[in-house]
């Protein structure tokens, strides 16, 4: 999974993140970080599927492939390349949250912890 073709506007910022959640409009928070980096750091209700687990895994997911998904990592990279493949996959609304978790625990919630 390469980052090469992504669109810029294919992300969304924390603060529109926690609003989508808010109002319910995003279906599916999908955590692409490893498990030990969702062990130290989470976002309450989020899906954890890890990047490197995802071609194999895609099937789990498959439910919301025309409903909202936003997909987040540490700092916005990996969940950009996600965000790229879930689109070559058929997806049709899914969004990469700009800056990660690092970001959302920043801007929206200083509760969750930083690493």
């Amino acid at each position: 999974m390469s980052a090469s073709n992504h669109d810029p506007n294919w992300e969304v910022t924390p603060s529109d993140v926690a609003e989508l959640r808010k109002s319910g409009a995003c279906e599916l928070l999908l955590d692409v970080r490893t498990p030990d980096e969702v062990a130290t750091s989470a976002i309450e209700g989020a899906e954890e599927l890890p990047m490197q687990a995802l071609p194999a895994r895609v099937a789990e997911i498959e439910a919301f492939k025309d409903r909202k998904v936003v997909v987040f990592c540490h700092g916005g990279v990996r969940s950009l390349r996600v965000t790229e493949y879930l689109r070559q996959q058929g997806f049709t609304d899914v969004w990469s949250m700009q800056g990660g978790i690092d970001a959302w625990s920043s801007d929206v919630d200083p509760n969750v912890p930083r690493y």
